[in-house]
């Protein structure tokens, strides 16, 4: 049985025009192309579809995922590997959102109380977050800063857990601050909010002394990358791009 381009699409949820871009990479080709100029596919193509979207899900780029799949022999093998990957991604995702379920249940708790909620156990604000992801975005991010992304991580794996956890009390006190300001209506290049922003980066200048388009490109990951939103956003809808703005201020004002 074969299946045309458009049912393919259909089926899939991959639009024609992707389909197209990956028979013209290599990552996908048709069983064939009929006389009439349409591609056609049959279930070898479909197992291999259901496989890139699979390493799509495990945010693996097109490169990588042609580079595995040109490398496997057997394709049950690699099913029950990617399989397991999924279930362990899974039971990751279930820890994040159960400390993101958490810090609801505590927020809607001390809902009217003055200023902002306190958490009770901030530490626990980041259970379930994979430091290892963070490390592949920085070195992706920023290859030419590798040395110093060392150094900190050097920095940080040296820390017990007493001081492990009081950075993080620090660190989400001091967003909570930063969350009090935004919902005051305090601009971004207030002093006050310039002086956390200052304060976070006397922090980083140990391990790391990035200059004004360094700091600018750290500032834009808070909303471009998911993981690092979602951490402020539990905190206060809104505090990522808040975040953003006031350290391009001080990226603008205070660095070379």
């Amino acid at each position: 049985m074969s299946w045309s381009i458009a049912q393919v699409a259909r089926m899939s949820g991959v639009t024609a025009r992707a389909l197209r871009h990956y028979d013209e990479i290599g990552l996908l080709a048709p069983a064939g192309v009929r006389s009439n100029g349409y591609r056609y596919y049959e279930q070898e193509q479909l197992l291999r579809l259901q496989q890139i979207l699979v390493l799509r899900e495990l945010d693996l780029g097109l490169d990588d995922i042609a580079a595995i799949l040109d490398r496997q022999t057997d394709r049950l093998q690699a099913l029950r590997a990617h399989h397991t990957r999924l279930l362990g991604e899974r039971d990751r995702l279930t820890r994040v959102a159960h400390t993101v379920a958490r810090t609801i249940e505590e927020l809607e708790a001390q809902e009217g109380t003055p200023g902002m909620a306190e958490i009770n156990r901030p530490e626990n604000l980041f259970e379930g977050f994979d430091p290892s992801r963070y490390e592949s975005e920085i070195a992706q991010h920023w290859p030419d800063q590798q040395q110093a992304w060392d150094r900190s991580k050097q920095f940080t794996d040296s820390l017990s857990a007493e001081e492990t956890e009081q950075m993080q009390r620090e660190t989400t006190a001091a967003m909570i601050r930063m969350a009090e300001s935004m919902m005051s209506g305090t601009p971004v290049d207030d002093p006050i909010v310039q002086s956390e922003i200052d304060a976070a980066y006397q922090l980083i200048r140990p391990t790391w002394n990035p200059d004004a388009q360094a700091f600018k490109k750290l500032a834009q990951t808070y909303l471009s990358d998911p993981t690092y939103t979602t951490n402020f956003e539990q905190i206060a809808p809104g505090l990522a791009e808040y975040y953003r703005d006031a350290m391009v201020v001080f990226a603008d004002t205070r660095l070379p």
